[in-house]
């Protein structure tokens, strides 16, 4: 780029990081269309453009909680109207959308920190959680993600944040087992837009390669992170798990044998119990339960046990 094409981005870059799009806007009017060759410009121009408009739009809305809502979901939507129509993103302008726009969003939903409701606490603090997530806190990302899972347990939402945050962290080892339990809870409420360690994501690559994609995408997820030695670590399961574990399998086996819609998605389900089941039976060297279901896996895909077992 040209020395003032520079100067003008890097003051752009300043306004971006502070989420004040108005003087980002104002500050690019004035040099891009002596640019249009700046491909650094123009991709920070859709950006901007982008979120003025959303940004406008909030003072419409009273209730802080909402506030945040809004700039989290319209993240998703820039992520796939902009982001991912680009072959090269131009990285200092995305970084700082993210910190903008996640630094307005976290000051909304820390207006809120008064909550005592247990449920409503739980997802302020998930969504403060990954704020901080967003904005490479990691200390008070952690802090808060955990009191979130203490106040409602068993939320896939916040144990893949947390497993997310840990593995941006440099920990493997915990980013791995709360992954594969935050998947076995229930992989749709994974939201794997907010999900950014190269642990998970390039696992998510892989899989989209295979031409895997949407609410099948999450649900193939733990089969694959099984298959190819990315949910290695295993935690052992407790005796009340295991009983409800075996009621669980013995349902959805019932249930695939029926007519119905959305089989899609029963078979890597009934996988992924499978794999949970045969973790318990090699911890207490159960062979004879352990060949049963692998027996079972083998008919239901025969591709994936030949995986698992080679």
């Amino acid at each position: 780029m040209e020395n003032q094409a520079e100067r003008t981005l890097q003051k752009v870059l300043l306004f971006l990081e502070m989420g004040n799009l108005e003087e980002a806007t104002k500050a690019l009017r004035k040099h891009i269309e002596n640019n249009l060759e700046s491909r650094e410009l123009i991709f920070t121009s859709e950006c901007c453009l982008f979120w003025k408009s959303q940004i406008e739009r909030l003072s419409e809305i009273e209730s802080p909680f909402e506030r945040g809502e809004t700039l989290l979901s319209e993240w998703r939507l820039f992520l796939n109207s902009i982001i991912r129509q680009h072959e090269k993103v131009y990285e200092p302008t995305f970084r700082a959308v993210c910190h903008g726009i996640f630094s307005l969003a976290l000051q909304n939903y820390t207006q809120l920190l008064d909550e005592q409701d247990p449920i409503l606490r739980s997802e302020l603090l998930r969504k403060i959680g990954l704020c901080y997530k967003k904005l490479g806190e990691f200390d008070n990302a952690l802090q808060c993600l955990a009191e979130a899972n203490m106040q409602r347990q068993q939320q896939a939402a916040v144990i893949a944040d947390l497993a997310d945050c840990y593995a941006l962290c440099g920990d493997d080892k915990a980013a791995k087992v709360l992954f594969r339990e935050a998947f076995f809870i229930d992989c749709k409420q994974v939201d794997l837009d907010f999900l950014d360690s190269e642990l998970i994501k390039s696992l998510i690559s892989r899989i989209e390669e295979k031409g895997i994609s949407g609410e099948l995408l999450n649900a193939w997820i733990p089969i694959y992170g099984t298959l190819w030695g990315v949910f290695t670590i295993r935690r052992p399961l407790k005796s009340n798990e295991v009983i409800k574990l075996r009621k669980e399998i013995y349902a959805l086996e019932n249930e695939m044998k029926l007519p119905v819609r959305g089989k899609e998605f029963q078979t890597p389900r009934l996988l992924n119990m499978y794999f949970r089941l045969i973790d318990h039976c090699q911890e207490r060297n159960d062979r004879e339960l352990l060949n049963e279901t692998l027996l079972k896996i083998k008919i239901l895909d025969a591709a994936v046990y030949n995986q698992y077992v080679r």
